[in-house]
């Protein structure tokens, strides 16, 4: 087993998480449980309750490593670096790209595939920048000049693609609005950092609709599930009505529901995550 690293805050798709290199293979990334989880909207609980019943699945040290297994010097490390954060704590879960890859296969949720080649391509692929101060200072003018022309593209790519960026979320139609407004608060969400950021974005613009249309959301959904009670519609279906049902019912909540998703993605500057 190669040693393990820890490289710091890691910032990939809006999340930060621990990066992680060693322990399968040289200059291999790999990633906590506990991240995967946040990542995910999840628990660690239910992150391992899965890992615990798909066991076969995973390859000890080629897609998995426990903490908290027979090695004392794994152990010595997960409580050095604070990931062990219980006396009672059965496991402490480290998985490799392949093991995240077969992770998400078993979680098949919409996060998962939207953000896997991200985290390959920036995470998982990526490698440790190397020490230039050894390069004589000739190369190093050098380095200097081309990191210089491509920090200066980088800025112009990072520039259009904010524009683009703004005109997509200005230009969102009424007619698709519900999906729409969906991608955007999920995208603000991820830049929020994700989990439980995506139900507080959503409370902040449910509570900002009442406050400028004068109504409660709330009071709508109630009476809009008791209507359909009269009319013998099922709990099951009355259960899955939520406030963006209740705004599909009035234009004018409509209209107000899509600007304030607007100004959310612009205020929580969305195309960010990206560069």
């Amino acid at each position: 087993m190669n040693e393990l690293k820890v490289l710091g805050t890691e910032r990939i798709a809006g999340f930060k998480f621990t990066g992680i290199e060693g322990g399968f293979g040289e200059d291999k990334k790999s990633m906590l449980v506990k991240d995967i989880a946040m990542i995910h909207g999840s628990t660690v609980k239910r992150i391992n309750e899965l890992i615990n019943r798909n066991q076969n699945r995973f390859k000890k040290e080629v897609d998995i490593i426990d903490f908290l297994g027979r090695s004392e010097r794994l152990r010595d490390f997960a409580e050095k670096h604070g990931f062990i954060t219980s006396n009672r704590t059965e496991h402490v879960y480290l998985l490799s790209e392949r093991g995240y890859f077969k992770l998400l296969k078993i979680l098949e949720d919409d996060t998962a595939w939207d953000i896997y080649d991200q985290l390959v391509d920036g995470y998982f692929n990526m490698r440790q920048a190397l020490d230039t101060s050894r390069l004589s200072p000739e190369l190093q003018m050098f380095k200097g000049l081309f990191d210089s022309m491509a920090k200066q593209e980088l800025e112009t790519k990072r520039i259009d693609h904010k524009l683009d960026n703004i005109s997509e979320i200005v230009g969102t139609s009424t007619i698709d609005w519900r999906q729409g407004t969906t991608r955007l608060i999920q995208r603000i969400a991820q830049y929020q950092g994700g989990g439980e950021a995506y139900k507080n974005v959503r409370n902040g613009i449910y509570a900002e609709i009442d406050k400028r249309a004068g109504v409660s959301l709330k009071t709508r959904l109630t009476n809009k599930r008791r209507r359909m009670a009269d009319e013998g519609i099922s709990k099951s279906k009355r259960d899955k009505l939520n406030k963006v049902d209740v705004i599909q019912d009035d234009k004018k909540l409509i209209e107000i529901y899509m600007a304030i998703v607007k100004e959310y993605a612009i205020k929580n500057n969305v195309w960010e995550k990206d560069y």
